[in-house]
This record gives structure tokens, sequence and C-alpha cells, in this order.
């Protein structure tokens, strides 16, 4: 039976943090706010949660595009190669906040993604992503729910997200109305930043 939790951003309670992070680390799937649209993630080194939310993206996990959701820079170097320090200073400045960051990955990423050159980096603005990763002690992998039928509230009211998931997650965090504008993903692999995709992240920070 999925579970249902209101988690305030502006204070988390640390008991139901603790309950999203027990979910996790039984390899069950969550449904959590960011500061863009609500994320569907697990545990990063789980390889059976992984595997399901492949499945339900309709995807091989070998070719998924998964972002991996940090809550600080200091988890990003566990993944990525070495940066110089101009690419430091670019996530400095923007992180955390409403951007994706492509960046080479390293030999220590988990192994279903090994065959991956680059890796999406996010480190959310808000309170509650950040708090779980923190107490799970490692990233967590994710993806953005959608809408086929492009239902705007399906996405953005915890409730209805709650009615529409129940069956295929382990846990639905009520953190608030989501917002409906994915984040902005930049390229940072290439000799100057490119950009994939224009979302709620502000440009003129580059």
């Amino acid at each position: 039976m999925s579970q249902f939790i209101k988690i305030y951003e502006d204070k988390p309670s640390e008991a139901a943090i603790k309950k999203v992070v027990d979910v996790l680390k039984s390899g069950g799937l969550v449904i959590y706010p960011t500061d863009t649209v609500y994320g569907l993630g697990c545990d990063i080194t789980n390889s059976r949660a992984l595997e399901k939310i492949a499945k339900i993206k309709g995807i091989k996990l070998d070719r998924a595009n998964f972002s991996f959701i940090c809550s600080d820079l200091s988890h990003i170097s566990d993944y990525i190669k070495q940066i110089d320090t101009a690419t430091f200073k670019i996530l400095k400045r923007a992180l955390p906040g409403p951007y994706t960051f492509i960046l080479p990955g390293n030999n220590d990423l988990p192994k279903e993604f090994r065959k991956k050159k680059t890796v999406g980096i996010r480190v959310p603005n808000n309170t509650i992503a950040r708090a779980i990763v923190q107490l799970l002690g490692n990233p967590i992998v994710s993806t953005s729910i959608h809408d086929e039928d492009d239902v705007i509230e399906y996405s953005t009211d915890p409730e209805l997200i709650f009615e529409k998931w129940q069956n295929k997650v382990d846990l639905v965090i009520d953190g608030g109305y989501g917002d409906n504008v994915a984040s902005t993903i930049i390229d940072l692999t290439g000799y100057e930043p490119e950009v994939i995709r224009e979302g709620k992240g502000d440009l003129d920070i580059f």
C-alpha cells in the first residue's frame, strides 16, 4: 500500500524525512517535490529500484537519461571526472537551483550507468529533496513525472499525483503544489556551456 505524507518545505520533519529514506533504502520508489516539477526517484545504489523506474518509463536502464539528485556540490565529485575552475564556478553560482548540468562521468558510477560517458547532476533549491539525499548518504536517481494527456494539475497537485501513481510507487510526498516547468539543462562537457533545454533556470547567470 502506497504511503502519502505531508512534509513542509520551510521546516521538514526529521521523522518524515527518515520515513522516506527508509522506503528508499528498502528499494522503494518515491515521488518527491523539487524546485521545478515533482520527481520520481530511487536510491542510486539499488539495482532493483533502478530497473523498476526504467520499466515505468518504458526504457532500457542503460539507455536512460536519469538525473542524479545531490544535496550539495560535495556529492558531485563522487561521480564525475575532475572539472576545471571555470566549470566549478558555474556550478557554484547556479546551485542549488532549477538546473540540470551534464558533466563527464567517472569510473565510480553505479554499474548500471558505466557505459554512459556523461551524467546529469541536479542540486534542487528545495529543502525536502536535499534533506532526503543528505540523510540517505548518496544521491537519488530521478526523472520527472509527466502526463500523457498534458493535464497540468496531475503533475503539480500532490493529491492528484498520489491518485494516479499510488499503484506504481511506494510513497508520495505532499510538499505543496509543484511547478509545471522543468529544469534548464546545460551541457558542460565542451569548451562552452551549451543549452540543451531551456526551462525554469535563468540563462543570464551564464
